[in-house]
């Protein structure tokens, strides 16, 4: 395999497991948890998913520059010589990362407390904006694996 196509695998899984991790908690077990468990089980069992997922995030969000620099460099001499699309790519993985560190700095804590303290229209009122902050990411990975596959001139 050649330096370059590892590389590219590398950085395609680890988009592939954020977007596609989002994609799921999403669409498929958040309306599953909500018209199936109460708000003490529900909030919980987000509690326990993200915990997990996190860490494969984690993995993604290191993973995504350091193969995303080395395909730069490989593939255009540097970040001067790149299409503009993957300019654009960059700066959406930073506005990605944004919302990532935001949910995992700030609200994640406040769900753990709210659940800790078994005040379960506190931990429904995060969980909501932690929603909110996922729903906007996953359309924002969306469009990175958009543009990264159209990889449009403009």
């Amino acid at each position: 395999m050649q330096p370059y196509s590892l590389i590219y695998t590398l950085h395609l899984l680890a988009a592939l497991i954020w977007v596609g991790g989002m994609f799921f908690a999403w669409m498929v077990l958040r309306p599953a948890a909500m018209s199936s468990l109460q708000a003490p089980e529900r909030l919980t069992l987000w509690l326990d998913v993200f915990r997990r997922f996190f860490v494969w995030v984690w993995v993604a969000v290191l993973l995504l520059p350091i193969s995303g620099i080395g395909m730069l460099h490989m593939g255009f001499s540097g970040f001067a010589g790149a299409p503009r699309y993957v300019h654009v790519m960059m700066g959406l993985y930073l506005a990605m990362l944004a919302l990532f560190l935001r949910i995992q700095a700030l609200q994640l804590p406040a769900l753990r407390r709210a659940v800790d303290a078994q005040d379960w229209p506190a931990g429904g009122a995060v969980l909501s904006g932690i929603r909110r902050l996922v729903a906007i990411n996953l359309l924002l990975g969306l469009a990175v694996v958009a543009i990264a596959a159209a990889r449009p001139i403009f």
